[in-house]
Order: structure tokens, then C-alpha cells, then sequence
């Protein structure tokens, strides 16, 4: 369950322009369920600019750069576990590949008596 309720830039953009044009604090606060304050921090922001069309297109785009970045390094790492398990899977395909024995050492060779 959601600790807090977020509300659209239209839906605070709306509240602020009903609070300019002579609506109480608390006939808003009552008709939408938010609190007094809130409603005060909404105008304060609409009146600085912050619902500007480009102030919410800067902000969305600031936070998917900063999902592509978090992205880049993620592949970055799995390219680099890819690579480090190629490697490791290729060094183990060649040691079994290779003949082993009881004996430690080198393949025998075949002796040249045995040729005869």
C-alpha cells in the first residue's frame, strides 16, 4: 500500500488556479480531501512557474536519463560476467578435452623396441 498519494500536474495546476480566482483554503482543502498546507505549497509552486509545461517535460526528462545511465551500467556489468563466463567456459572445455592419465606428466611415448 502507498505511504502517500501522488496527484497529476493538472490536478495541482487546477486546485491552484481555483485558489487564485478566490476560493477558500478550506472549501478546496474539504472538496479534494487534502490538507490546508498542501493546497499553500501548490500555489506557492504555481506561482513560481514549477507547473510550467516545461518545467514538468525538464523533470521527466532528467529522471529517464538518469534510468538510462542506471541502465548503461547494468549492461555493462552482465557484458563483463558474460565475458569473465566465456572464458571460464572455454578453459574448461579444454582441460577436458585434453588426454589425461593415472600417472601425472606428460603422454607416454612409444618406445622404439615395441617397433620392431
Amino acid at each position: 500500500m502507498a505511504k502517500y498519494r501522488s496527484y497529476s500536474v493538472e490536478f495541482k495546476r487546477q486546485v491552484a488556479q481555483e485558489y487564485l480566482a478566490g476560493e477558500t483554503l478550506h472549501g478546496l482543502a474539504k472538496r479534494h480531501l487534502i490538507s490546508r498546507n498542501l493546497i499553500r505549497i501548490w500555489v506557492a509552486r504555481y506561482e513560481a512557474g514549477g507547473f510550467d509545461d516545461d518545467m514538468v517535460a525538464a523533470d521527466i526528462m532528467q529522471a529517464q536519463e538518469a534510468r538510462i545511465a542506471a541502465l548503461e551500467r547494468l549492461v555493462g556489468k552482465i557484458t563483463l560476467e558474460n565475458e569473465f563466463l566465456k572464458g571460464a567456459s572455454r578453459a574448461a572445455a579444454q582441460a577436458r578435452s585434453a588426454t589425461t592419465s593415472v600417472i601425472a606428466g606428460p603422454p607416454a611415448s612409444p618406445s622404439k623396441k615395441d617397433a620392431v
